[in-house]
């Protein structure tokens, strides 16, 4: 009979010990209408008072991480070489998002034009409108592809990218491979499967300018402030976010933080994060016997994982330990271990046995004898008992800084393997034989830039904060996140947006004295005599000078015209001569110009 404590492992009072009935755990049966039970009603109050708690600090987490968030990015502004740039003139960006377009015209999937709905918004204005041919014939699958690839080739269309393109004709074969199969398919109906899928010429000339123009409006102007966009579109789904909120990563049994926090973790840049992943893609993902291998490589084992016993024997002349392994579950972990790597392990731990001191009885026994102290008269028995519990702690196989690795499995279409490793060292998992080192990711940024360099570090920003986003349902444009992780990295090195970061980032004394710490920059700066040049948005709102950012970003050079005077001539009139005056005539007024917004060739239809 276990004498314990009456209340403990209770819920509240009325509870028995250990009572696992639902409604001694929190469940609420009752509504407010039919009444709830004082039980219910303490667990229902506990329940909305960590919902008000956890709205209260979500509003501060998130204000402050907009505000540091527009703090860093409020002076990157889209220059007319199409470049970003800071207050400064260093290039953040040598094309803003990689293709220079607005992210507030995109249609579908962060892409200018949802191919898809143009195709079928052409249609049927040819077929409600002024220029539906009834006798036109409909185009075949290679009728399409050459109208398509003549269209593209025009003068018309030289301006345009050449991967716009080809995504145009990417989408145009696979409208001409539908049409060959439908044709084929229903050859036998005779005229009438020629209008299945019908696309005339006129209807694919003016499918193809359409989606030219909305491309050609949806790229950027120059002088927009892309930094400040960034920063609230990053920020502002950030209100929506749950405070504390967990995501599996696959498997149930490990959990990955989600919302604001792993968003504050990479914003903050932070060393040591709560939760480090690192998934490892395997050489033979649909093998899972490979993959338990694998993991055995990966996870670290200890000796006393694998023994049956340690076990100390007291003879009249010697003592030591008896270790016997587990040959049962070496063989079911899939442990590439004998006797003879686990006596190297040994001798190679902290413990400092030298192999002398180790005998191999069996295949699957080990005497290990403990040393005398330094002094020589030291107690056998007491080095043999510390022996006996520093021992089932040695590692025998897999990565030390590896808690755990858990084989997830991926059901979308055939069934893959791969493993979560929960912990550090990316470099030794992608060094592991059987691991895939090309597909390997980690969510720590700051361990993907010390192993794989900056661009890994940029790409692992990017795709995490999107993760984290997605997990939320909610969708912020790559371009956004992009900048940011492109403004975290510019200098080389991956910095936080915290005060520490972001005094290594800018220059500005009015700028970081602005965010934080305002008296230490000041009186820093008063000291050591430094210089602000006020080109940033913060110095010119404090000083109220018109910032370098949209319109400010234009500047005018004007060349004024050297008017040279005509001299007035020198005339004589009998014998007295007068001189003429040297004078300078006005110039010619400048004819008014017609404005360029008043041309109508400026002002076209996009269905002409």
């Amino acid at each position: 009979m276990v004498n314990e404590c009456p209340t403990a492992s209770r819920t509240d009072p009325c509870r028995t010990s250990r009572d696992t009935i639902p409604a001694a755990r929190g469940f609420v049966e009752n509504s407010f209408y039919s009444g709830l039970t004082p039980t219910e009603f303490f667990f229902h109050t506990m329940g909305g008072r960590e919902g008000l708690v956890d709205t209260a600090v979500k509003t501060a987490e998130t204000g402050y991480l907009q505000r540091r968030l527009v703090k860093s990015l409020e002076d990157l502004v889209l220059h007319y070489d199409m470049t970003v740039r800071n207050a400064t003139g260093e290039v953040v960006q040598f094309e803003y998002g990689s293709d220079s377009l607005d992210p507030s015209y995109m249609e579908a999937a962060d892409r200018p034009v949802n191919l898809a709905r143009v195709l079928l918004d052409v249609r049927a204005h040819s077929q409600h409108q002024y220029d539906y041919h009834q006798d036109e014939e409909p185009l075949d699958g290679d009728g399409i592809m050459l109208a398509a690839e003549e269209t593209l080739a025009l003068d018309d269309f030289k301006n345009c990218p050449q991967e716009f393109k080809t995504e145009l004709l990417t989408f145009l074969q696979s409208i001409a491979d539908k049409v060959r199969r439908l044709r084929a398919r229903y050859a036998s109906c005779g005229p009438v499967a020629r209008q299945l899928e019908r696309l005339t010429l006129t209807q694919l000339v003016r499918f193809v300018r359409v989606c030219h123009d909305k491309y050609q409006r949806s790229i950027i102007e120059p002088g927009t402030a892309v930094g400040a966009l960034a920063a609230q579109s990053i920020g502002e789904p950030g209100t929506q976010m749950t405070l504390k909120t967990f995501h599996f990563a696959g498997v149930a049994s490990m959990n990955i933080t989600q919302g604001v926090p792993r968003v504050k973790e990479i914003i903050n840049a932070s060393k040591n994060i709560s939760t480090p992943i690192i998934t490892a893609e395997l050489v033979q993902p649909h093998d899972q016997e490979f993959a338990r291998r694998v993991k055995g490589r990966i996870e670290k084992t200890t000796l006393g994982e694998i023994t049956t016993y340690i076990e100390e024997v007291y003879l009249p002349n010697s003592c030591f330990l008896l270790v016997r392994l587990d040959a049962e579950r070496i063989r079911l972990l899939c442990l590439e271990v004998n006797v003879h790597s686990i006596v190297y392990s040994i001798c190679t731990s902290k413990l400092k046995i030298k192999p002398s001191n180790i005998e191999v009885v069996s295949e699957w026994a080990v005497r290990v004898y403990a040393a005398r102290g330094k002094s020589g008269g030291g107690w056998l028995n007491l080095a043999l008992q510390q022996l006996a519990r520093q021992l089932p702690d040695v590692v025998v196989q897999g990565l030390p800084k590896v808690s755990r690795a858990v084989i997830a499995q991926d059901d979308s279409g055939h069934i893959r393997y791969k493993l979560c490793v929960e912990g550090d060292g990316l470099r030794d998992v992608m060094a592991t034989y059987g691991v895939d080192g090309t597909k390997t990711t980690s969510n720590n940024i700051l361990e993907v830039y010390h192993t794989l360099g900056i661009e890994a570090a940029v790409s692992t920003i990017i795709s995490e904060i999107q993760g984290v986003m997605a997990g939320h349902g909610m969708a912020v444009d790559r371009r956004h996140v992009a900048l940011l992780s492109a403004q975290m990295c510019a200098r080389g090195e991956v910095l936080g947006i915290t005060r520490y970061g972001l005094a290594r980032m800018k220059d500005s004394v009015l700028n970081l004295a602005s965010f934080e710490k305002t008296a230490d920059h000041l009186f820093d700066a008063a000291y050591y005599g430094q210089r602000d040049s006020i080109e940033g948005v913060s110095e010119c709102i404090i000083l109220g000078v018109p910032a370098n950012i949209g319109t400010g970003v234009m500047q005018l050079l004007h060349r004024h015209e050297q008017t040279t005077g005509t001299t007035g001539t020198t005339g004589t009139a009998g014998t007295t001569g007068t001189a003429g005056t040297t004078g300078t005539t006005d110039p010619p007024p400048c004819a008014a110009r017609q404005l360029l917004f008043d041309r109508p060739d400026f002002h076209t239809s996009i269905w002409e």
